[in-house]
Parts: C-alpha cells; structure tokens; sequence
C-alpha cells in the first residue's frame, strides 16, 4: 500500500539516522556557507536533468507516493528535497568518518 508521503518518510530517515554524526564530525550544519556552495551547484544541474528527461518521457513519479507538489510543472518536491538530503547525509557521514580514521 503506497502513501503520498513515502517519499518523504524515507528522506526524513535518511536525515534522522545521521544527525547524531553533526556531533561526531565537523560539524555539518554549523557550516552552512560551505554546505550551501556543495550543494547548490549540483542541486541546481540535477533539478534541470530531471526536468529534462521527464518532459522527454525519459523517467516519471508514482503519483501514489509523493504529495502532488510539483515545481516547473513537472517536477515533484520530494525531487527536489532528495537532490539535498542525500548529500547532507553524505557529508554527515564523511565528515564523521574522516574525524573517526583520523582520531582513531
């Protein structure tokens, strides 16, 4: 049984496993200038290939699992969301893995 929320849920876990590493790490989210200029440019080109390939009919959405907030027509906002909760999460990791190997 889908949910217009899965999407959502399943980023929401992805951010609340690695919070605990903003203490373990540098410190993530305290930086936010440098994780904006990370993230943003890589945002901004995917968010452009997703709308790309789904008006071309490359790849779409289950309506059934994301809320029906869409952005430039076509593009759910849990895309969106996706193209910058994974990379927090990665750099969440990374950084606490790089403290770990070098503290360890």
């Amino acid at each position: 049984m889908r949910s217009q929320y899965d999407y959502l849920a399943v980023l929401a876990v992805c951010l609340l496993v690695t919070a605990p590493l903003e203490w373990v790490g540098r410190g993530v989210y305290r930086r936010g200038p440098d994780v904006a200029r990370a993230v943003l440019p890589v945002l901004l080109v995917l968010v452009v290939w997703d709308v790309v390939a789904i008006a071309r009919g490359h790849w779409s959405f289950h309506r059934d699992g994301t809320t029906g907030v869409v952005l430039a027509g076509v593009l759910p906002i849990e895309e969106v969301l996706f193209f910058v909760a994974i990379p927090l999460c990665a750099l969440l990791t990374y950084e606490a893995v790089r403290r770990l190997l070098r503290d360890g």
